[in-house]
């Protein structure tokens, strides 16, 4: 009798594996695909949050602001008036500050500190209080032009007074460029004191007098000293500026009343 023999072909290892792993890569990069998607969904949803959130305090605080406008009280909100209003005067000043100052190589204006810088047009020698005969003509060519501002209404309303300020450089002690920086600014009101050269035009007598109470003298000594670092110098540091100082509100320029009229006398520095 004949056996029927059945056969069962077995594949090879890989071949019955393969389909496992095809199936199991599948799934891990589908996986992957539903992980950075939900990712994805879920920054999304945190940012809006966090707009949301930015936009609502900044509306708080829109609320918070007009809420203490309206608990100020009318008194404050004119202080705040008049602040506002000073400060848009005082620059419109240093505006026209600026715009003299544009008019002569050189000088520059620092609204954020007042100040008029001359640069190398008002340098000294080391050790000197001297200054030489073009920068006298500058200063005299120069502040009137300040001295016409201090008279307009801008500056009657709000211009205190002009500070000469001097400084040295650190070379030598404290008090030798305390003195040296204080004859410095000095010798820029003896500058503008003293008799114009024929060829100049000669300030009146008002502007001169308007000199003696609007402009005062300090020194610096070597403070705020300037160093170079190109020509590796203090060269900078030995030079003058003016510095405009303003009333505050409510508050009056000095009275000169008193302060006698006439000879202005001669400068004690020599030279």
């Amino acid at each position: 009798m004949l056996r029927n023999q059945i056969v069962v072909k077995r594949g090879s290892k890989g071949e019955a594996e393969k389909p496992f792993w095809i199936s199991y890569a599948d799934l891990m990069t589908a996986l992957m695909v539903l992980f950075l998607v939900a990712m994805s969904v879920a920054m999304l949803a945190v940012t809006n949050s966090i707009k949301q959130i930015e936009q609502k305090n900044d509306e708080l605080q829109h609320t918070a602001d007009a809420l203490r406008v309206l608990q100020k009280t009318p008194i404050e909100l004119e202080i705040e008036r008049q602040k506002a209003e000073r400060d848009r005067d005082i620059d419109k000043l240093l505006d026209e500050v600026a715009g003299a100052a544009g008019r002569y190589q050189g000088i520059k204006v620092d609204k954020g500190q007042n100040i008029i810088d001359f640069g190398d047009r008002a340098h000294f020698d080391k050790g000197k209080h001297t200054l030489t005969s073009e920068q006298a003509r500058l200063l005299r060519a120069f502040v009137p032009e300040v001295l016409a501002i201090a008279r307009d209404d801008l500056g009657r309303k709000w211009l205190k007074q002009v500070v000469v300020e001097g400084f040295a450089s650190p070379e030598g002690d404290y008090l030798y460029n305390l003195n040296l920086s204080l004859q410095r600014s000095q010798r820029v009101l003896c500058v503008l004191l003293a008799s114009p050269f024929p060829d100049e035009h000669a300030m009146s007598q008002g502007e001169l007098e308007q000199i003696r109470d609007l402009f005062l003298v300090g020194g610096y000594s070597f403070n705020s000293a300037k160093f170079n670092a190109i020509t590796a110098s203090y060269d900078e540091s030995r030079r003058v500026e003016l510095r405009l100082e303003f009333l505050g509100i409510g508050e009056s320029r000095p009275s000169t009343g008193a302060a006698p009229r006439g000879s202005f006398g001669q400068c004690a520095l020599g030279g």
